[in-house]
């Protein structure tokens, strides 16, 4: 498979830490998005590394016994580590603060501590089996304050950071979800929703798993993903996805279900809005985009993969070690491993190779695997680096290798003007809001943000036009003949009069073509061709060649020249025309013009006519030339 078919990929950075073993235990933080190295219990060191700072956190902590879990507060101002069921021992990171440790103990009896999810830099939740309890840390007072806590009993959890929200799952079969939203030192519960599982369960024991429902933020909405592995309806075959959208306010709703047509062991990321399933069986992945058009039900929207399924792009893992070893080629990675474990938003990671990649989408291989123009502009116009992929779809429609038809070229644009219509319109809403003072301006106004796929004439011009500057003709010549056809002589004369189409002479020479159409075109022309300072010899080559003998003979008696052109050269092109009358008109004219200049309307040896005269007694006969007037 070429480089050019991959469209996802593994980070070329990734974080590298200490690969799990019996000596080293790895945890990973959801909300920091750090993975933390525990060697020994904490006794000879605790490394902690995240995407963003490449500088890692290291210090060591008493050996306490095992483990559980570990995590650091927003902004990494205190550590927790769970080593029991029943306590959580706390130590601030804070600079001049005390190092010592302390405990807090879940307040429910009985209960057994699942996990904790810290909200925000000093607020923390314990999630027991039997409920949720949300505290406030103290750490100059090295303790903590309970400020709410809910009874509800849980088989199991998973929280959102992005959103801020913590999933318990209920009930024996663990298909009811309970959220809880956290803000600002609140804890609020919204409205509990209910997975629908594939058919009735024949037993009674749990049979909905975490493994099989994650949190994402798509789109700017909370959405919970349910892998279900058999569809509810018998004839269809596969798996499938089903997304509930989670409000803040109001009901959870089934809305979308994305179409697998496959079984087996499944996974699921979210990247820059896409939905990607990872199919281990087949080491392959697919994407779904919910914004794109699906089959709607009335309830919900069916969508298929929006591409064919690929592997992730081979990924080599550069050897390390002092510079004699690195020369040794990379080692490549086995993608689709099952040491991978996947994390939400766009995050893999290998405990057993010590590496924890982000996910990343590639537009460029998308153009060629989505043939459908129009969809692949919808597809590109939400994605977060598209603008130079744009402009490239848009100079590869208009090039003579690959070039897409007319009615292609303008749905491509008018979906790009429609993106570049909203941006300017909400600008515009935003400026005259602000102008009309702080009294009418609400607080929560944001300037509208220019994303990617605002796509502006200088953009345009700077990557896909300025490369057809010598024919730009060719496309004034398509504007002038439809504005013709559609009777908008107006915008014609304003277009010309603005110079949005710009001075030539093959525009000149197409407006002396449209007199008979629109009568003012003729001075139109003459006005451009005096701009222009052209040489009329030429402008009369260009027109005969267009068989427009009467256009070239009207510019020429525009411009006073008539008297000395040749006449030769005119009925030469009025006969090739094949068109009598016209061979006529232009005879006759050139008769008129002998008589008036010499007195005698026949044609003189030197100007070669003899031809011509010929074919017009042939066609009219000898009574209909033109007499001398005699005074």
């Amino acid at each position: 498979m070429g480089q050019e078919d991959y469209y996802l990929e593994l980070c070329d950075r990734p974080v590298h830490f200490e690969k799990a073993n019996p000596v080293n235990c790895v945890f990973f933080d959801e909300a920091n998005k750090q993975v933390f190295a525990v060697r020994s219990g904490g006794a000879t060191g605790v490394v902690v590394k995240g995407p963003d700072d490449r500088n890692p956190i290291s210090f060591r902590m008493e050996d306490k016994g095992e483990v559980k879990c570990i995590k650091f507060s927003l902004e990494n101002k205190i550590l927790a580590v769970q080593r029991t069921s029943k306590t959580v021992d706390f130590s601030n990171f804070i600079p001049d603060s005390s190092q010592l440790e302390y405990t807090q103990e879940c307040k429910t009896k009985n209960a057994n501590i699942l996990g904790f999810c810290w909200t925000s830099s000093t607020e923390i939740v314990f999630i027991t089996d039997q409920g949720i309890e949300f505290y406030q840390v103290l750490p100059e007072k090295r303790n903590l304050k309970l400020l709410k806590s809910q009874n509800i009993n849980v088989n199991w959890y998973m929280y959102c950071p992005e959103g801020a929200v913590i999933l318990l799952s209920t009930t024996v079969l663990g298909n009811v979800l309970q959220p809880f939203y956290f803000r600002a030192g609140t804890m609020s519960k919204l409205p509990k929703f209910e997975i629908e599982l594939p058919a009735a369960p024949k037993s009674t024991k749990l049979s909905l798993s975490e493994r099989d429902i994650a949190m994402a933020t798509i789109y700017g909405q909370l959405y919970v993903l349910f892998l279900r592995h058999h569809s509810r309806t018998s004839n269809s075959t596969g798996a499938e996805v089903v997304l509930y959208h989670l409000p803040r306010e109001g009901a959870c709703k089934k809305m979308h279900i994305l179409k697998l047509n496959r079984t087996g062991k499944f996974a699921l990321n979210v990247v820059d809005n896409l939905v990607v399933v990872h199919h281990q069986d087949t080491e392959t992945s697919v994407i779904f985009d919910i914004k794109l058009r699906g089959e709607f039900d009335g309830t919900v929207t069916f969508h298929h993969p929006v591409l064919p399924a690929r592997s992730i792009q081979p990924y080599q893992i550069p050897v390390a070690g002092p510079a004699p070893v690195t020369s040794q080629s990379p080692i490549p990675c086995k993608l689709y491993s099952s040491s991978w474990i996947v994390f939400q938003p766009d995050i893999i990671i290998s405990a057993s190779q010590g590496y924890l990649w982000n996910l990343q989408v590639k537009l460029q291989p998308i153009v060629n695997l989505l043939p459908d123009k129009g969809r692949l502009m919808d597809f590109l116009l939400q994605r977060k680096e598209c603008k130079m992929v744009i402009l490239s779809v848009c100079s590869q429609m208009l090039s003579e290798s690959d070039r897409a038809t007319l009615p292609v070229i303008a749905t491509v644009f008018d979906k790009l003007n429609h993106e570049y219509k909203k941006y300017l319109d909400a600008e515009q809403s935003y400026t005259t809001a602000v102008e009309a003072g702080p009294s009418r301006c609400s607080p929560l106004l944001k300037r509208p943000v220019r994303t990617q796929a605002v796509v502006d004439q200088s953009d345009m011009y700077t990557h896909v036009l300025s490369v057809f500057t010598e024919k730009k003709h060719y496309l004034h010549e398509l504007v002038i003949k439809t504005l013709v056809q559609h009777n908008l002589f107006y915008m014609l004369h304003q277009f010309l009069q603005y110079h949005v189409l710009s001075d030539s002479k093959p525009l000149a020479c197409l407006l002396l073509s449209l007199e008979s159409f629109y009568p003012p075109a003729h001075q139109l022309s003459l006005d451009m061709l005096k701009r222009l300072s052209t040489a009329n010899d030429e402008i009369v080559e260009v027109l005969l060649s267009k068989h427009q003998v009467l256009a070239a003979l009207r510019f020429i008696r525009g411009i006073g020249g008539h008297d000395n052109i040749s006449a030769r050269k005119f009925l030469d092109a009025a006969k090739q025309t094949e068109d009598n009358m016209l061979f006529y008109t232009i005879f006759r004219f050139f008769e008129q013009r002998n008589q008036r200049l010499r007195g005698n309307p026949n044609f003189t040896p030197g100007e070669h006519c003899e031809e011509h005269v010929a074919f017009f007694k042939q066609v009219f006969g000898d009574q209909a030339l033109m007499r001398p007037t005699t005074f």
